[in-house]
């Protein structure tokens, strides 16, 4: 038993040497949905607050990106999120691709699945009330239909 707890230990000490590369894409403001868009002040701040993170390049790392394995999730999670959708490189999606990013989003809001669960645990500020929630649907739709008018 005090081979494999050693083994394990060593093995966690050596797996903190392989970190991951929090060097986020850089950001052409023109492409950048806050920018593009213009929504309110209270509307951006929930966007940043809610959806920056993993769905920006502009990701901030929290302390625990440096603890592996937890950092290896954490980019893994972000690279998907930016794959999914990047509010950084919004402007560059055409006009069919951004109304469906917005359908999507919009879903997923009102289904509570986004924010993640596992990200509001850590960032209570990403959490969306109801009256969040629904500011931020309606503001969706609001840009929604006018890319597909």
């Amino acid at each position: 038993m005090k081979k494999i707890f050693f083994a394990l230990a060593v093995v966690l000490v050596v797996i903190q040497f392989i970190q991951i590369d929090k060097t986020n894409p850089t950001v052409d403001e023109s492409q950048d949905f806050l920018k593009t868009y213009s929504p309110s002040p209270e509307i951006t701040a929930q966007i940043k607050a809610s959806c920056y993170d993993c769905h920006s390049n502009e990701s901030l790392y929290p302390w625990y990106a440096n603890v592996q394995p937890a950092g290896w999730f954490l980019k893994h999670h972000i690279d998907e999120g930016r794959h999914e959708l990047n509010f950084s490189e919004f402007g560059s999606y055409s006009a069919k691709k951004q109304a469906h990013k917005l359908e999507e989003s919009i879903e997923l809001i009102e289904k509570g699945e986004m924010p993640l669960s596992s990200y509001t645990i850590m960032h209570k500020d990403a959490v969306l009330d109801d009256a969040s929630k629904k500011a931020l649907v309606e503001y969706f739709k609001s840009i929604q239909k006018n890319i597909q008018e």
